[in-house]
């Protein structure tokens, strides 16, 4: 059977530092939009998974990083970081392939994912 993707997008805003960096070192915040994309087999109900039950899902797990200093919950809130901690969070909760990707704001993107 042939393998379908389906995915949501919700976003986050969050403050962070990069220690160390040059720029980035100071405190400041970004709207990030978190797009979530699964993998999966049509089911004989016509869908891979009911994307109530994704939305759910993923609002949950952003919680913990909305309206929060990111610092205190990653060493290094790099976008990648931010990217992987999200991705391992979600990919203990949803049981099929995935892929996360995280734009801080407009033109800068990082993805982690298990689909091609």
């Amino acid at each position: 059977m042939t393998k379908m993707k389906l995915g949501v997008e919700e976003y986050i805003d969050s403050a962070h530092y990069l220690p160390g960096h040059e720029s980035c070192g100071i405190v400041h915040g970004h709207t990030y939009k978190v797009e979530v994309v699964l993998e999966g087999e049509k089911k004989p109900s016509g869908m891979v998974i009911d994307f109530y039950d994704v939305k759910q899902t993923v609002r949950s797990t952003l919680k913990e990083y909305d309206h929060c200093m990111l610092n205190d919950i990653l060493e290094y809130p790099s976008s990648e970081n931010l990217c992987e901690h999200i991705y391992n969070r979600l990919s203990q909760q949803l049981d099929f392939p995935l892929s996360v990707k995280i734009w801080e704001g407009h033109g800068k993107w990082c993805q982690l994912s298990e689909i091609d």
